[in-house]
């Protein structure tokens, strides 16, 4: 073999060495492209993003209305037990007097039937402790107005008087009707006579 045969024959090899690798890297690209559009979704046709927008609009509506006809349950509960509280709110007070109530008519039998004087005037006075510790148990606690300094947050001035001395100006000289609180609120203003 000559110079030049042998020349071209190494010439060729790395020829087909050359086409061979082109090769592998063509079919490594097509394999890569396949892997990539296998990975990314398809873009949707319009017609299909449509559907499936129609498709996500029905289900919100659905989750939508469930939502409002819980809410409106919710709401007519909560005004059933408000209208019910209201209603019945009071039963708990009322519960407490009606002993006290009893007590009144049995002192009103007792007057009927002529009892004795001193043992009705106890009765009275046993029904009247009986109803102060039933609103002191409750919260309510009167106000204490004679002889302190008049406060026009708990006291109302009916009228005004002389005071007999100078340490009474400015106090409550006699209370006309008696003030209560009800846990730290002025239930009823306490009418007063004021020292001036």
């Amino acid at each position: 073999m000559s110079k030049k045969e042998e020349k071209n024959k190494k010439n060729e090899e790395p020829v087909e060495e050359t086409e061979l690798n082109e090769n592998i890297e063509q079919e490594v690209d097509a394999q890569e492209q396949e892997a990539q559009q296998q990975e990314e979704p398809a873009e949707p046709t319009p017609e299909e993003r449509i559907a499936q927008l129609e498709e996500q609009l029905e289900k919100e509506k659905k989750e939508y209305l469930f939502l409002m006809a819980d809410f409106e349950n919710y709401r007519r509960r909560t005004l059933q037990e408000k209208q019910d509280l209201i209603k019945n709110g009071g039963q708990k007070v009322l519960d407490g007097i009606l002993p006290v109530v009893d007590d009144i008519e049995r002192a009103i039998d007792a007057i009927n039937q002529g009892g004795d004087l001193d043992s009705l005037k106890e009765g009275v006075d046993l029904i009247h402790n009986k109803l102060m510790s039933y609103l002191k148990s409750n919260g309510v606690e009167p106000i204490v107005s004679t002889g302190e300094l008049f406060d026009t947050d708990v006291h109302e001035a009916v009228t005004t008087f002389p005071a007999p001395s100078e340490d009474q100006k400015g106090r409550v000289i006699d209370t006309v009707l008696k003030g209560y609180m009800l846990n730290d609120k002025v239930l009823r203003h306490a009418k007063v006579v004021v020292g001036q």
